[in-house]
């Protein structure tokens, strides 16, 4: 459709044999097209008869490619509030742009004001991520070019930052903050670094090639989050009643299982491989939220409690 377009409005005379031979098409496609540029796009294609061309009946400035209802265009526009909260990342000032051009196009089509709808729509997330484009850049383009990366790198709690050498493999924003999935050369092993505590990226000339076999859904699959891990630990945890409501209303992970009790609570099995990131997220449920198992996690959060009331009975 855009070649048809293309050459109606250079003002050239076409007819569906033309057609059927340049685009490598039957006719009977060439019929849709044009029925549907005429009738629904409202291009203004006359056919004549008489020499069996067809053409523009006068000019036209550009292809009209999105055509909505009021409802989708709606849509549209909260999904653009919802693009809101990623405000400060590499992506929002592309994301103004696509959505420029997107209302650009509807221009004419449809006229109404959005504005009440609008206002009854609103998103926060806490603690959304910094980034730095100076990190975010390069990065992107080592990751889409496959260009190997060094930059340093420092590991929470610790103090000094360390050299590392990376195949970036993947830009991930999981848990409101950019992570970067790459094959670290030195350890010789899948690492994921969090760009806030990565400083002076530098690409190098060295080309990687990325395992076919990589997903970053197999990737982040059995992590809670973002910590994934090499273990396979069943983790049940019980919640009271009054929480219970608050859990089944969430898809937490894709291995989620969940057990009604007879007391009104539930019990929820998880499948992960790591125990840190899991230990952090129940202790955010307070005295709502018991591990029953595995006994090392169960351990774990009886040391943190212990350590817990020493603190605020001091």
């Amino acid at each position: 459709m855009l070649k048809i377009h293309a050459a109606l409005r250079r003002g050239e005379l076409i007819n569906s044999s033309q057609l059927v031979a340049e685009l490598e098409v039957t006719r009977k496609t060439i019929g849709r097209d044009i029925a549907f540029m005429r009738d629904r796009l409202d291009l203004p294609i006359e056919y004549d008869a008489k020499r069996a061309v067809y053409r523009y009946t006068h000019q036209v400035e550009a292809f009209p490619t999105v055509n909505v209802t009021e409802g989708e265009l709606l849509a549209l526009l909260v999904a653009q509030r919802a693009l809101e909260q990623y405000r400060g990342t590499p992506f929002h000032r592309q994301l103004e742009i696509a959505f420029g051009k997107l209302s650009d196009g509807l221009r004419d089509r449809i006229s109404f004001s959005p504005a009440d709808e609008i206002r009854t729509v609103s998103f926060k997330n806490i603690g959304l991520g910094k980034t730095d484009l100076a990190i975010f850049n390069p990065l992107s383009a080592a990751v889409l070019h496959h260009n190997e990366v060094t930059f340093s790198y420092r590991k929470p709690g610790s103090s000094q930052a360390t050299q590392r050498r990376v195949h970036p493999y993947h830009l991930a924003h999981r848990e409101n903050l950019w992570y970067l999935v790459g094959f670290d050369v030195e350890r010789e092993a899948l690492r994921t670094f969090a760009l806030p505590r990565i400083l002076k990226v530098k690409a190098t000339a060295e080309k990687f090639v990325r395992p076919p076999d990589f997903s970053p859904e197999t990737f982040f699959a059995n992590a809670l989050g973002v910590l994934g891990g090499s273990g396979n630990h069943k983790i049940v945890i019980r919640f009271t009643a009054a929480a219970a409501e608050r859990v089944r209303e969430r898809e937490w992970h894709e291995s989620q299982e969940m057990r009604e009790l007879r007391s009104g609570g539930l019990e929820l099995t998880l499948r992960l491989g790591a125990l840190e990131e899991a230990k952090q997220w129940i202790l955010g449920w307070g005295a709502a939220a018991e591990v029953v198992g595995p006994a090392s996690l169960r351990e774990n959060m009886r040391k943190t409690v212990e350590t817990l009331v020493e603190r605020y009975t001091k």
